[in-house]
Parts: structure tokens; C-alpha cells; sequence
């Protein structure tokens, strides 16, 4: 479960990243999670048995070691309980979890001085109430359980701009709660035997029902005091207090955790006098993984960071992407992404909270799939702005389209412009039959991959590449320029080398470009361009 976890957390750690508002100016939540995470891995391994206790014990002890940051040492907390819980158990039910929940949720308040509800301390604590409601109704099945967890974890992540105001302020939630979350939701995975979704998909981001007031970084911060230094430690002795430090240090600065036991304290605090906090602290025992950081320059970095991320054309295209290789494509061109496609269309809701997100009142919205266009229309009735829906039904369509998006111009030109493009370009997929069938002249088995043309059903074959080279001489090549094809994975990767090293020499003209596309279910998705 944890390795799912710390899988799951790494493919969104930037994104957790970037959500980072006053009053914790350093913008590395999810940098520092995932660090965390990795050195409880690395302890987990080295557990004296198999036990759920002695695992648990091992996890609790990495984190703690390794904990980075004020989301990390919070984080560390959350293990901290979660051991003291599963104490003496050789296995886990779904009971004994959500008991452990629970007490990771009292440890984790206990070590900070000032909590604040809206954070992840608020995600926690209501992710463990609902596991305890749904274990005291009678269920005793950790899959169950775990489903609770995530769900409400979602849920309580979406509601914190409703209990902290600056998070309101920046139209962002909380970027701890969304940590653990996707660590929560990354164990679940690994429970439903879903570990292909580690290599096919991506988590995202939740976006808040509150409306974006649009406020920029340098407005939420403008009359706030220096930052100052985040200043992070380790104290090593004995018949240490954690307890006691932690009141010595109360009002030598903000964002106070100290955790740990009689061995061993783990500090985190923003200070404007690091030097005094580092001798009050020598003088308890020998000190280790110093770490300060002056949080004046991160703020003006972050202040940077988020200025080129917002948002700020007059019109914005919101796409529906699945694969976070394709999802990089979109952004990269100026996209915001909304997860989705096939098995996975997204709500209607999902694009409203889309279109919600950004201070840009004209909307351009690219369905990519044609079960998403009704949807997307959807939309229209139920927002004050200007929302037009290109009736997208393919990713190569989207993509072209983008590229023909233009800053510059007003919507309606854009519009026009965007429909040509899309309309000019020929799309390709390769999947794998569900069943056996006999269809439009073809008798396929299942499993056998088989070939799409502009949403047509027109080949198969034994493999991915010689369906897509069925595919491909179906078309009138010789106008073509630019053939663009987007794999799966490494395995499609090394597959499709030999194929485009033959097509080159058959069609010399032809420019061939190979991009990882991350995208599930289909082996290629190709534009003809």
C-alpha cells in the first residue's frame, strides 16, 4: 500500500507543489511529501518481520527521520499514529485501520502547537471519522473501508477553501489535504489490484466549488510580515521532552511542530532568529539535519512561479486528456486539462469546476471523445461565461486545434480558425478487442489489436504496428507532412522503433515524431497531418 502510495504521489507532486498559498510560503508540499514518503519506504524494508506492527513501527520510525518540511513532519505524525494503533497486531483489518485512523489523526494535532482546520490536519481527521462510522455499521472489509477514506478525503479536500480563507483567497485547496489524499488514494489502487493505473493515468489536482476571486500571490501576501526562516532539525539525546521544547519554543516563531519520543525530536518552525532556536537545542543533545531556509527569497520565487502559471489570457481552452503524457502536450500549449476519455468521461460538473477555476470569462472547451460533447454543451447553461464547445472527438483533433488557438485574436475568430485546423487533420487509434466479433467485413478475436480511423473501425491484425501500417496505407500519404504518433508506454516504445525506421524509408518525405502519450487502453494514438 505504501509503495502504491508513494507511486501515486510522485506522478502529482508538482501539481501539489504549485497549490502552495500564504501563510506557508515555501511552495515544496508535495516536493516534501514525497521525499517523507520515500524514507519510510526505505525503513518499511527493513522491518524485523512481515507483521503489521513491526512494518508499521518501521514506517512511523522512516518517517520521522526523514521528514521534510511542515507538510513532511505532519505527515510523519499521521504514521506516528497510525503505528501506535496497529501496536501488536501481526494483520490489519478493516476495523484495526480505521481504530489506527483514529489515533493518527489525535497524533498529528497533538504536534502542532496552533492547529488551523483547512489543512491537512481537517482532511485527516474526517477521512478517520467516516472509517470509524463505516466500521462501527459492521464492516469489517479493509477494500470497504478504504473506499470510505478516499471519498471523504476527497471531499474534505474540496471544502477547504470554505474553512481557511486564504485558500479562498487563491481559489486553490489545501495543498497538504491534497498530499494526503493522493497518498490515500494511491493505497486504494494497490488494494483494488489497480497497480495499472500507476503507469496509465495520473491524479489531478481537485478543484473547490468556491469561485476563484482571482487574487494574485503578491495581493494575498502584500501586508504580511517577513517570512523569515524555515528552520528544520533533528535532536538526538536522552530523557528528552517533546512536550516541554515545544512550550520553550511557543512564541520564538509560527508553524511549530515538534514531534517525537525520549530519543529523538523532530523540529520544524518558521523563525526570525534560527541561530537561538540551534543553541537552544544544542544544549538538549547533539543536533542533525539542520536545514534553514530563508523564506523572503522562496516567497518571491513562489510569487514567480505562480505568476507564470496563472491563468491570465481573455480566452482560455479547457481540454478533456487522458494520459499524463498527453496531459504534458496540452499544458504545454496553453491548455487546462481536465482527466477523461474513454471508460472515464468526465461530468458535466467536472467541467464546470474546470471552467470555474480560471478568472477568464471566454471559455473554448475541447472534448477530444464524442461521449464528452453532451456533456461539455452542458456546461453552457450553467455559467455566466462565454463557453464554446469545438466538437472535438479525437485527441489529434484537440491537439491541432490548440495549435491553431491564438492569444491574440478575439473567440469567434478563434473558433473559426480552431474548427479548420481540426477538421484538416486525420486521426488513428490502436486498441485491443474487448470480444470476439465479426464486424464491417472483419472477423476479430478477442484481444487482437485492432485499427480506428477517424473513429471507423478499420483493420486488425496480430500486432499494434502492423495494424497501424494497415491503417496507415489506407491513406493517401503522398500530401502528407507530419505523422505524429503517441505510445502508450516503453513496451509500445521499442515495439513501434522498427516499424517508423521501415515507414521512413517508404515514405522519405514524411516527417515522423514519437511521443510518449501515457494514455490507457489505446497501444497508438496517431494524427495524419
Amino acid at each position: 500500500m505504501v509503495v502504491g502510495a508513494t507511486e501515486w504521489l510522485e506522478k502529482n507532486a508538482s501539481e501539489i507543489d504549485a497549490l502552495n498559498v500564504f501563510p506557508v510560503p515555501d511552495g515544496d508540499t508535495g516536493t516534501n511529501m514525497l521525499l517523507t514518503m520515500r524514507s519510510t519506504l526505505e525503513e518499511a524494508y527493513r522491518a524485523p518481520d512481515r507483521s503489521t506492527s513491526a512494518v508499521a513501527e518501521a514506517i512511523a520510525k522512516g518517517a520521522l527521520m526523514g521528514a521534510r518540511g511542515n507538510s513532511g513532519v505532519i505527515l510523519s505524525q499521521i504514521w506516528h499514529g497510525l503505528a501506535k494503533g496497529l501496536a501488536g497486531k501481526d494483520f490489519c483489518t478493516g476495523k484495526d485501520l480505521a481504530e489506527a485512523l483514529l489515533q493518527a489523526s489525535a497524533e498529528a494535532y497533538k504536534g502542532i502547537a496552533n492547529p488551523v482546520e483547512g489543512t491537512i490536519l481537517t482532511v485527516v481527521r474526517e477521512a478517520a471519522s467516516a472509517a470509524k462510522a463505516e466500521a462501527d455499521s459492521g464492516s469489517d472489509d479493509i477494500v470497504s473501508i478504504m473506499d470510505t477514506v478516499v471519498n471523504t478525503a476527497r471531499e474534505s479536500v474540496a471544502n477547504t477553501p470554505n474553512l481557511l480563507s486564504v485558500l479562498r483567497e487563491a481559489g486553490v485547496v489545501d495543498a497538504g489535504g491534497q498530499g494526503l489524499y493522493t497518498i490515500l488514494e494511491g493505497a486504494l489502487h494497490y488494494l483494488k489490484g489497480e497497480t495499472e493505473e500507476f503507469q496509465s493515468s495520473k491524479p489531478g489536482v481537485i478543484i473547490s466549488d468556491m469561485p476563484q476571486l482571482a487574487k494574485t500571490p503578491q495581493m494575498i501576501a502584500a501586508d504580511e510580515n517577513p517570512y523569515g526562516y524555515c528552520t528544520s532539525f533533528i535532536i538526538k539525546g536522552q530523557e528528552l521532552d517533546p512536550e516541554k521544547f515545544k512550550r520553550k519554543l511557543k512564541k520564538k516563531g509560527e508553524s511549530l511542530i515538534v514531534v517525537g519520543d525520549q530519543s529523538t525530536i523532530r523540529v520544524h518552525v518558521h523563525t526570525l532568529d534560527p541561530g537561538g532556536i540551534i543553541h537552544l537545542a544544542t544544549s538538549l543533545g547533539t543536533v542533525h539535519q539542520v536545514n534553514i531556509q530563508n523564506m523572503d527569497e522562496q516567497h518571491e520565487g513562489f510569487v514567480e512561479m505562480q505568476k507564470e502559471r496563472m491563468v491570465v489570457a481573455d480566452i482560455v481552452v479547457v481540454a478533456v486528456v487522458s494520459g499524463d503524457g498527453l496531459a504534458d502536450v496540452f499544458t504545454s500549449l496553453g491548455a487546462v486539462v481536465v482527466p477523461g476519455g474513454r471508460t472515464m468521461n468526465p461530468s458535466t460538473r467536472d467541467l464546470l469546476q474546470a471552467v470555474k477555476s480560471v478568472a477568464s470569462d471566454k471559455i473554448i472547451i475541447l472534448p477530444d471523445n464524442k461521449n464528452v460533447i453532451p456533456a461539455a454543451r452542458q456546461v453552457r447553461s450553467l455559467t455566466d461565461k462565454t463557453i464554446k464547445v469545438l466538437a472535438t472527438t479525437t485527441i489529434p483533433q484537440g491537439i491541432a486545434a490548440l495549435l491553431a488557438f491564438n492569444t491574440e485574436v478575439d473567440l469567434e475568430t478563434n473558433v473559426t480558425a480552431m474548427k479548420k485546423a481540426q477538421s484538416a487533420v486525420r486521426s488513428i487509434a490502436i486498441t485491443q478487442a474487448a470480444r470476439s466479433v465479426r464486424l464491417v467485413g472483419l472477423h476479430i478475436k478477442r484481444k487482437q489489436p485492432i485499427g480506428f480511423l477517424d473513429g471507423d473501425l478499420v483493420a486488425a491484425s496480430d500486432s499494434a504496428t502492423g495494424t497501424l501500417n494497415e491503417v496507415l496505407v489506407k491513406l493517401d500519404l503522398s500530401d502528407a507532412e507530419i505523422i505524429t504518433i503517441y505510445y502508450r508506454g516503453d513496451e509500445e516504445r521499442v515495439e513501434v522503433g522498427p516499424f517508423i525506421t521501415a515507414f521512413r524509408e517508404q515514405y522519405p518525405h514524411l516527417q515522423i515524431e514519437l511521443v510518449r502519450g501515457g494514455q490507457p487502453h489505446y497501444h497508438y494514438i496517431v494524427s495524419v497531418e
